[in-house]
Parts: structure tokens; C-alpha cells; sequence
């Protein structure tokens, strides 16, 4: 019976392996991703709830948002996002997201659209970004309303 967990471990290393996607190759421009992610333009409504939803984007664990007060436990770790696209192009924006490191390289922000290169990823996580190309796309759609 002991052979049988080491096996089956492998077995299940295995299948996350199979369903990864191809690495993730962002098309950079001037510290921005001028393109979508997906090929269509993002959803704010859907964005907000990637920005709430803690399974997600879970972005008020770090930031705080001043039209979001109804929801609890804003962070104060990352800079406020209030007026963020006033600061920030929908470019710029996307880049923030999908790989904050490659503009902020000290920043503990998480890549949510990258897919190798991490430390520290649970096997069935492997090969796999946090948020998909649309979810992006929607999160930054949602960031362009914080005006």
C-alpha cells in the first residue's frame, strides 16, 4: 500500500502536467500591453467581481477602493486605487495585472496572467495563470472605471 501513494502522486503531478497551458507570452510595448489579452474588450461588471471575489482576484486583501466602502476588509499594503485610471493607460494597466514585476520589481503583487517561472506552486496549479486572458480583460475594464 505504500508503493501505491508515491504512484498515485505522480499520476495526479501527471494529469495537472497534461492540462497546462503553453507559456504565457506577453507582447510588451513601452512598459504596457497595448493588445487584449483575449481579443475583446473586458466587462467592468464581470471585473469587479474578479476584483471581490476572494477565489480570484481577491484585490481588496491589499488595496483599497473608496467607492467599494459596502465591502469589508480593504487592504492598505498596496497603494490606493482610487483614480488609478487617471494615473495608469488601459495598457499600462493590463501589464499591472498580468505581470506587475515587470514594471514594479520589488512589488509582492502576484502575476495573474503568468504561467512559469514561479516558486512555490501546488502541482495541480502548475502551468496554470490565476486568471484567464478574459478575466483580465475584465479586471482591467473594471480598473478604468476608478476614475
Amino acid at each position: 500500500m505504500r508503493r501505491l501513494l508515491p504512484a498515485a502522486f505522480l499520476l495526479a503531478v501527471s494529469a495537472a502536467a497534461a492540462t497546462a497551458q503553453q507559456p504565457v507570452k506577453l507582447d510588451v510595448v513601452n512598459d504596457s500591453l497595448p493588445k487584449s489579452l483575449s481579443g475583446a474588450p473586458g466587462n467592468a461588471d464581470a471585473g469587479k467581481k474578479v476584483f471581490l471575489a476572494r477565489t480570484l482576484g481577491n484585490c481588496l486583501a491589499c488595496h483599497q477602493v473608496t467607492s467599494l466602502k459596502s465591502e469589508e476588509f480593504h487592504g492598505e499594503f498596496g497603494p490606493s486605487l482610487d483614480g488609478v485610471a487617471g494615473r495608469y493607460t488601459e495598457a499600462q494597466l493590463r501589464l499591472i495585472v498580468a505581470d506587475p514585476k515587470l514594471i514594479f520589481t520589488d512589488t509582492v503583487m502576484p502575476a495573474f496572467y503568468k504561467n512559469e517561472g514561479l516558486s512555490r506552486v501546488r502541482p495541480e496549479f502548475a502551468g496554470k495563470t490565476i486568471l484567464s486572458a478574459a478575466q483580465v480583460e475584465d479586471v482591467v475594464a473594471f480598473l478604468e472605471t476608478l476614475k
